[in-house]
């Protein structure tokens, strides 16, 4: 199987993955998205037509260190932060 074209980065310790477009054998770093909507919005103005029809897509999309629509646990990403653990969370505030 080929490369994909799209590749969404593992999240960031942060919150968000950084998503990159191979063509032409160079790679362009496109932003760090933090929702599905934010990398269709770079996958459109990176000149892909219906993005959000690609997302799904193992031959165009890449999902690496991480699951297809995860976005971490920053601002926008929900969830907690990777070595926090919401039961030991828990338990500290009783």
């Amino acid at each position: 199987m080929e490369r994909a074209l799209i590749v969404v980065h593992r999240p960031a310790a942060s919150g968000g993955r950084r998503v990159s477009v191979h063509r032409d054998g160079g790679a362009e770093i496109l932003g760090l998205a933090h929702s599905d909507h934010d990398l269709i919005v770079f996958l459109e103005a990176a000149g892909l037509s219906s993005p959000a029809e690609l997302l799904d897509d193992p031959g165009w999309v890449e999902w690496r260190g991480g699951g297809p629509h995860e976005w971490g646990w920053g601002p926008r990403g929900g969830g907690c932060p990777p070595q926090a653990d919401s039961t030991e969370a828990t338990a500290r505030e009783l």
